[in-house]
């Protein structure tokens, strides 16, 4: 996509949908899970306001700290476990489960493989290889072209975009993002950044100030968990 294309879908935030049964983040940075308040209130969580995109009226983020696994038992994504998981506690999809550990269980993986320089710019493979270094364990693979000709609408398709997957697998929702998609951020100059999106929110130096990934620019609902970025970080670069 475009980043004019890009932009235009952010500004025009208000006519965004709530991502039902996605990732938030709950009170406090816990995981969460967008679901309907009588959802939520029926698994015995707790819902906040505002942490789910365009918030409908019925439509909160819902996370719950407790439940019957062990004594740490709690609800988050199971990408996200360090332990064992339960299903049929937690609210929310069959990803959201009961986990045994209150640690973070964030990556653990092999170092994924960079791509060489070629149909894939130098500064994405220098980014690439940079934000690995930087995140050693918390990208499981990396993205770099799309069958697509440039300009096209995604900047894939010229080489100079890097899709970081960041849970178990594609299609697997994680919260793991946030942490690098700020940490991209605070290191634009470095990176050559053009703009990062993470959890349906994306933030570009040209249009934005400095700011939690929380304050980022909405965007739309696009269907699914991949192409609402909740199991990679998109980054773009000049």
């Amino acid at each position: 996509m475009h980043l004019r294309t890009l932009l235009l879908s952010a500004l025009s935030a208000p006519a965004a949908l709530a991502a039902l049964n996605e990732p938030c983040y709950g009170s406090g940075g816990v995981a969460g899970v967008c679901v309907t308040t009588s959802t939520c209130t029926a698994s015995g969580g707790t819902t906040i306001t505002g942490a789910c995109p365009a918030d409908a009226s019925d439509v909160k983020c819902c996370s719950k700290t407790s439940c019957a696994n062990g004594s740490s038992g709690n609800c988050r994504w199971s990408s996200d476990c360090a332990g064992t998981t339960v299903s049929n506690q937690c609210p929310g999809p069959g990803a959201f489960k009961c986990c045994s550990s209150g640690a973070t269980g964030f990556g653990g993986y092999s170092a994924p493989a960079i791509p060489a320089v070629g149909g894939c710019k130098a500064v994405a493979v220098t980014g690439a290889t940079t934000v690995v270094n930087a995140w050693p364990g918390r990208i499981r693979q990396i993205y770099c072209t799309r069958d697509c000709a440039c300009p096209g609408t995604s900047d894939h398709c010229c080489g100079k975009a890097i899709d970081f997957m960041c849970s178990d697998a594609g299609g697997v929702p994680t919260s793991s993002g946030k942490e690098i998609a700020e940490w991209a951020m605070n290191n634009r100059a470095t990176l050559n950044l053009k703009y990062v999106i993470w959890g349906q929110r994306i933030w570009n130096p040209s249009v934005d100030s400095v700011k939690a990934w929380t304050s980022w620019r909405s965007m739309e609902d696009r269907g699914d968990v991949t192409q609402n970025h909740w199991d990679h970080v998109h980054v773009s670069f000049n």
